[in-house]
């Protein structure tokens, strides 16, 4: 039976990807059961399912073949559940009929898990004219805010949390609004943005020209485009967001370019996808391929790689047939195309075991290699089963032949494929993997760099006693086994230490074998200046990356934190707010101080007032008590209670800033109301919005709008890395922007999904 490399690496399989009854009892004895439970499910589609059976479980052997997180958990299950991990919905009709059923599509796939990418510059700038109705348009963000809201309900009504992309082009006469949508911490939370920046655009910038806003042909404005440029720069140096997605070379490059366009992506980023693309992912864990780890011929077995490819591409080509999908037109295009997005993970462990340094010319190359290696396999591998199987249904072989992708494979791929077809449109990608990196054994993950050489974490046990855990990378582990104590050669190197043209070199490399798009996080110093900062997506543009995202710790997204230690004080953090972990109630004062607030409630006749008292602590302010009155006496039996259970939480002390984000997601099935230009989904969700706002005016929280509380002592005692904010899943100060998304360190939960 396998053995875990890691606790959390058990736990995570048993938490995520391990089959259970309803009634929680396991179906899956060992993560062998798992693996044996995918081949079997995958095998089912072959004409010799036995045969297929043990080679696809023998790729899983080991964590060699990592199918994304939904394929582990749902193949070979009686659950009504799609395999693929996200899709791009259709194209936004410019009407209000067809907007909202866009709409009603979204809530159908994120009800079942699935993340969706949007392209929001098909509706008309906010002031345009509505034709018919004598009204001004309110604009694509108004709309964004009804996703928003969507989402937000789903989440509430049980779901898994959602993810979400939106794109706007840069010509739109709103994208000055979209790119600084996300400054207000309260807003399009289960939003990432990207703008969809064209060549034009970028000439524009290089040569100090003018830039029209236009839609449908009608130009709203002229700006100059390196001010726009500096304000989507200034804004994601500011918040993280928005990304930049290099749209023309996405389509340029696109083996598909003559049959679709594309115009937006998943929430990651990773997988550009037409109206109705969905994103089947999986990764070869490259550090269990390095044969010779740390010696001077350590190297990854090329011929192990291959086969390996192989079976994967075939594996990924299956469930395309086995798997359920949220609408007939996703299961319609999936089936056209046979899209796939083979990736890696373990990248940056591989070339440590290799001795190479993440970021260096040498790991670079090195990099390149392994992916040309990867892209040629898989094309040779999709061009075997086109002569099995067929081919995708959309292909035309002389103009798939003309991709660029194709081209750089060489003659004898091309020979392959002009002979037999080719079963698979698209074939790799590198996306987030995060949760399923932990669950190899805390691989590097995508080709991301070590995040982090170590870590302790907090574990509850049943008993409710709490036990520490040492979480080691692979490559750490391994190099400990092999040398002990001996200290880590200079190759060793971790996110918080490179240089962010390091990560621009890494992504620039790998993408020269990738025909869909790569997920990366660029980590960048707070102290960055902004001049530096902008020549890092100067670079990623003049290097062919097809998109960029940064990471700079700001205000709005978390910032690195400052512990302070006192014998009789409780740990504070850089914003002044005292977190107080206790088990019996706080003593009221006579006296505190506080403030009410009038909230008006658009469908009632009466204001409800909200008085929220605090505490000095330690000098410090918290919450403490909560009040809510109003004359409608309908409204009476609802606020004692509410007032009662909130200030029994706030006295209880510790982060209790999580009552905003529950009482946030509340929604009423009779409808919320529009407040303020944002739609509030029920009277109880404006007030959470209102001890929100009171929290973040005295310090109590940071702003981020995410109802976290950044405590640096909450739970993590960090082996060289600085605490993020808390995890909504888990609650560990684990979160940390890794491939383009918020993803805890501890549990493996992201915000993508």
């Amino acid at each position: 039976m396998t053995r875990f490399a890691e606790p959390i690496a058990e736990q995570i399989w048993d938490m995520k990807y391990r089959l259970k009854k309803a009634d929680g009892t396991p179906v899956d004895g060992s993560v062998e059961d798992t693996w044996r439970r995918i081949a079997r499910a995958l095998a089912a589609e072959e004409q010799e399912p036995s045969k297929w059976e043990d080679t696809f479980y023998s790729a899983l052997e080991d964590f060699k073949f990592l199918p994304a997180g939904r394929i582990t958990a749902g193949a070979g299950t009686d659950r009504s559940v799609t395999l693929f991990n996200c899709f791009v919905m259709g194209t936004i009709p410019d009407s209000m009929g067809g907007i909202f059923d866009m709409l009603k599509e979204a809530a159908l796939t994120m009800q079942q898990g699935g993340g969706i990418g949007y392209d929001f510059s098909t509706i008309r700038p906010k002031g345009a004219s509505v034709r018919g109705v004598a009204a001004d348009a309110s604009g694509p963000l108004s709309f964004m805010d009804v996703w928003d809201a969507m989402c937000r309900t789903i989440m509430s009504a049980g779901s898994r949390r959602g993810a979400m992309m939106a794109t706007m082009r840069c010509d739109h006469p709103d994208i000055q609004d979209f790119i600084t949508a996300k400054s207000d911490p309260a807003r399009l939370r289960n939003f990432n943005v990207s703008v969809l920046v064209t060549d034009g655009f970028m000439g524009a910038v290089r040569a100090k020209k003018s830039w029209d806003l236009t839609f449908e042909g009608k130009i709203y404005r002229t700006v100059d485009a390196e001010d726009l440029w500096n304000q989507i720069m200034r804004s994601t140096f500011d918040y993280a967001e928005p990304g930049v997605i290099f749209i023309d070379r996405i389509n340029a490059m696109n083996n598909l370019n003559y049959c679709e366009t594309i115009a937006a992506t998943n929430p990651c980023g990773e997988q550009p996808l037409p109206p109705y693309g969905a994103c089947l992912l999986g990764s070869i864990n490259l550090a269990r391929l390095v044969e010779r780890p740390f010696e001077k011929k350590a190297a990854i077995d090329e011929a192990a790689l291959e086969a390996l490819v192989t079976t994967a591409v075939r594996m990924m080509d299956n469930v395309v047939n086995v798997s359920k999908f949220p609408l007939d037109a996703q299961a319609q295009e999936a089936q056209a195309k046979r899209r796939i997005g083979l990736g890696v993970t373990g990248l940056a462990d591989a070339l440590i075991m290799c001795g190479l340094r993440y970021g260096a010319d040498e790991a670079a190359q090195q990099a390149e290699k392994w992916l040309q290696a990867i892209a040629r396999s898989a094309y040779l591998a999709s061009a075997q089963l086109a002569a099995e199987k067929g081919a995708f249904p959309l292909y035309d072989a002389d103009a798939f032949l003309k991709a660029p992708a194709v081209q750089a494979l060489g003659k004898d791929v091309a020979g392959d494929i002009r002979e037999n077809g080719i079963r698979n449109a698209l074939l790799t990608s590198i996306a987030p993997t995060g949760t399923i990196s932990l669950y190899a054994g805390n691989v590097s993950s995508g080709i991301e760099p070590v995040f982090a050489y170590g870590y302790t974490r907090k574990v509850l046990q049943k008993d409710g006693t709490k036990t520490e855990e040492e979480v080691v990378d692979y490559a750490v582990q391994m190099w400990r086994e092999q040398f002990g104590d001996k200290e880590l050669p200079s190759y060793f190197v971790n996110a918080q230490t490179l240089d962010p043209l390091d990560h621009v070199k890494m992504q620039a490399a790998a993408q020269k074998w990738v025909d869909s798009s790569i997920s990366k996080t660029i980590n960048c110093p707070k102290d960055i200046s902004f001049e530096a900062f902008k020549d890092v997506y100067l670079e990623a543009y003049e290097t062919g990356c097809k998109g960029c995202t940064t990471y700079r710790p700001n205000d709005v997204t978390g910032s690195v934190l400052s512990v302070s230690e006192t014998s009789d004080a409780a740990p504070q953090t850089d914003t002044g707010a005292d977190v107080v972990y206790i088990s019996e109630p706080l003593d009221r004062p006579q006296a505190l101080e506080g403030q009410t607030y009038k909230l008006k409630w658009p469908e009632s006749e009466h204001a409800i007032y909200i008085t929220v008292n605090d505490i000095i602590l330690n000098g410090h302010r918290r919450p403490f008590e909560v009040f809510i009155n109003s004359k409608n006496m309908e409204h009476f039996a609802w606020t004692v209670a509410l007032t009662r259970m909130i200030s029994a939480v706030f006295r209880r002390g510790g982060d209790v800033s999580f009552v905003v984000e529950e009482l946030k997601a509340v929604f009423d099935p009779r409808g919320g109301a529009w407040m303020g230009g944002k739609y509030i989904p029920s009277i109880l969700a404006a007030i959470g919005g209102v001890i929100e706002r009171h929290l973040i005016a005295i310090g109590f929280i940071e702003g981020e709008g995410m109802g976290l509380k950044t405590d640096p002592k909450a739970e993590v005692v960090n082996l060289g890395h600085k605490p993020g904010p808390a995890c909504p899943n888990c609650g560990q100060y684990e979160m940390r922007m890794v491939e383009g998304c918020m993803t805890c360190g501890n549990c493996g939960h992201s915000k993508c999904g």
